[in-house]
């Protein structure tokens, strides 16, 4: 399966989660308040912060309610440069969603290292084109999507020679119910597109991006808000800062529980094995040259001795010397 590297950070299996604090329009089109969401993400330990760049005019007829709303949400140049330098110097990956040629012109410009779509522009082909074109990753959210709508946006992507692709299976609600939340369809896209597939996640709480995780979820990305009271369409639906938080140390807990797939015993469990299992041992005293018979024995812990599985071949044989009652067998003792 292909992995995609993002300034720097690999992304795809065997790969940590790459997780996105999704800033979107929750900067309420206050940079100031945009400012805080990146030190704040910063903090707690995101891998990534990633806002939303557009014009009302690409998004949205001037007749149209959300018209009013987008503008009042628009950011200028200037004020993206403020942020796209400030998250750099806390560590933080920064890009945003871009709506049309405009705004994916002003992301070029800001140096971002990689495009994201939104579940809405999945079937805007020319759009899709166009930044592939631009030859940087972009990651695709798949939200009201079919996997036959998928697999044409990718051969779009693909035919204008860009393959560096990862897929964020989506429910477009807000917020999202679990019962339709389908996470089996990540493993889903992954077997179908061979490349790295997350969750773009709108259902409240933290447990369904971690559940995604042990599932296979190589991207993680969640709205991220200061307060949830605030007065913007998303707050709501979002996580706090110490939600966010609890999330990233439940995401890096699974990494860590999943392992490596082989069965062993972990070395912390062997003393606990030596402890738990069982030996066998004489229950009377048994004396040099006698022949051992099931009388003789029984099979009690600790378990430093002849596993009980070969009781059989202890039986009908010679001690070689005197055994005592509760000694652990060992072969040496054995004839």
């Amino acid at each position: 399966m292909r992995q995609v590297e993002i300034k720097g950070r690999r992304i795809g299996e065997n790969e940590p989660t790459f997780i996105i604090a999704e800033a979107g329009i929750n900067h309420d089109g206050k940079v100031e308040q945009a400012k805080e969401l990146i030190r704040k993400a910063a903090q707690i330990g995101a891998d990534a912060i990633k806002f939303q760049i557009f014009t009302a005019e690409e998004l949205a007829s001037k007749q149209s309610s959300y018209h009013k709303l987008f503008k009042s949400l628009e950011l200028g140049k200037d004020k993206w440069v403020e942020l796209a330098g400030l998250s750099e110097r806390l560590g933080l990956i920064f890009f945003a969603s871009s709506f049309g040629k405009e705004s994916a012109d002003l992301s070029q410009e800001l140096g971002m290292p990689v495009f994201k779509v939104a579940s809405g522009e999945l079937t805007y082909l020319a759009f899709l084109e166009y930044l592939a074109r631009k030859n940087k990753p972009i990651i695709l959210s798949t939200g009201m999507g079919t996997i036959a709508e998928v697999d044409e946006a990718l051969n779009v992507i693909y035919g204008a020679g860009n393959r560096e692709v990862i897929l964020l299976h989506c429910v477009s609600n807000y917020p999202a119910d679990e019962k339709d939340t389908n996470l089996r369809a990540i493993e889903t896209l992954k077997q179908v597109f061979q490349v790295p597939v997350g969750l773009s996640d709108h259902t409240e709480g933290v447990s369904i991006p971690v559940a995604a995780v042990a599932l296979g979820a190589n991207v993680i990305e969640k709205h991220f808000t200061l307060d949830k009271n605030l007065p913007g369409p998303d707050h709501k639906c979002s996580l706090t800062p110490d939600e966010f938080k609890q999330m990233i140390k439940n995401i890096r807990a699974v990494e860590l529980a999943l392992g490596n797939g082989v069965k062993v015993p972990s070395e912390s469990e062997k003393e606990a094995r030596d402890a738990a299992r069982r030996s066998i041992i004489a229950k009377v005293d048994i004396a040099e040259g006698s022949i051992i018979n099931e009388d003789m024995l029984k099979v009690v812990r600790p378990g430093t001795g002849i596993p009980p599985k070969y009781i059989d071949l202890i039986i009908g044989r010679k001690a070689k010397k005197d055994i005592s009652a509760e000694e652990v067998l060992t072969w040496d003792k054995i004839g």
